[in-house]
């Protein structure tokens, strides 16, 4: 796939991997369709990939919600003619043990509602987005793409319950809907970052940052432009579908 011209959703655009992701594919001349729930941030990624001479529109979208999924993807068809590709980008975390006891000897548990939000995000969302991108390719007997972001922590990972099952998930769908959409000319294929700089690791201690930091071959948490490198790789190789690429530094849990 040649990216100059395509229409490219990328879902949790308005921050970290996403922004990033979008921020790529937008100066390689792709037409960059910014889905998020968040609307505000949104609006400010947009003026700033405009600033970069990027063509993009906003389209705000809780991922969870199928009827604003639905809504969603027909808005950028309606605004752009047609979908190319997707980047499935969303995610959230909620991590949480099992159980765990605490200082006082309570145990504590993971949470009904922690476990279905991450799945319901990280992996139904997931779901809702490449069935409605996939649709209207076949509707308008086009080739496409999907890449689905995936994680290091579908192996498991502890404290991850929630984020593990719902990663290793993402990577099952791909290779299923590999095949069952390949005769429409669409390919699938997924990225399993390890520990990138973002948002969501800012919030991790610094003595823990610098514990994962060593733990990892390469001895650095990796970038987000090196995720959306990744990206472009899947896009632009035509024969690369089915298949899960790890960019983690050499690390493995």
């Amino acid at each position: 796939m040649n990216i100059k011209d395509k229409v490219i959703v990328v879902t949790g655009a308005a921050q970290g991997l996403g922004q990033q992701i979008a921020h790529r594919l937008g100066s390689l001349g792709g037409k960059i369709a910014l889905m998020d729930i968040n609307r505000d941030k949104l609006e400010q990624v947009k003026l700033t990939l405009e600033e970069k001479n990027i063509h993009c529109q906003c389209f705000a979208a809780n991922v969870t919600d199928e009827a604003e999924v639905v809504d969603g993807f027909n808005a950028v068809a309606n605004e752009f003619g047609r979908v190319d590709a997707l980047v499935n980008n969303a995610g959230i975390i909620r991590d949480q043990f099992l159980n765990k006891t605490n200082r006082n000897g309570e145990i504590e548990s993971l949470t009904l509602s922690n476990w279905q939000s991450v799945i319901d995000v990280n992996l139904t969302g997931v779901f809702l987005c490449a069935r409605e991108a996939s649709r209207i390719m076949i509707e308008n007997k086009s080739p496409g793409a999907i890449v689905n972001i995936s994680s290091i922590s579908r192996a498991g990972n502890m404290g991850q319950s929630n984020y593990s099952a719902a990663k290793s998930g993402v990577v099952a769908l791909t290779v299923t809907w590999a095949k069952e959409l390949a005769r429409y000319g669409i390919r699938v294929g997924a990225i399993a970052p390890g520990f990138i700089q973002t948002d969501m690791t800012d919030s991790i201690k610094p003595e823990m940052l610098r514990h994962i930091e060593a733990s990892i071959p390469l001895a650095r948490m990796g970038q987000p432009d090196e995720i959306a490198h990744t990206v472009q790789f899947i896009l632009e190789n035509d024969y690369f579908s089915g298949r899960l690429i790890e960019i983690d530094g050499g690390l493995r849990i």
